[in-house]
């Protein structure tokens, strides 16, 4: 019988992708800006909003726990998500 013991990395990424769940995840969120950022091959740059619809404006953020929703979905996409495919 074979065990598979995850490395420190691989926890972390287990705890990264069921914590993300807490987020909130509609069209503009600060969540979703991140992983649409990670999909088009933009920079990282924290912001919510501004993509049309019931959006709003573009806001861009700075406080920590925006900051951390961002990346959230930025990571994630960068971990599990694909590309957007230009050709």
């Amino acid at each position: 019988m074979y065990i598979h013991l995850m490395t420190e990395d691989e926890q972390k990424a287990v705890i990264r992708a069921l914590r993300d769940w807490q987020f909130q995840r509609k069209h503009g969120s600060l969540y979703d800006r991140g992983s649409a950022d990670s999909y088009y091959g933009r920079p990282v740059d924290p912001h919510y909003g501004g993509v049309g619809g019931d959006t709003g404006p573009r806001v861009e953020v700075s406080d920590e726990s925006s900051v951390a929703e961002y990346l959230a979905g930025y990571d994630y996409n960068e971990r599990f998500g694909g590309k957007k495919d230009y050709k």
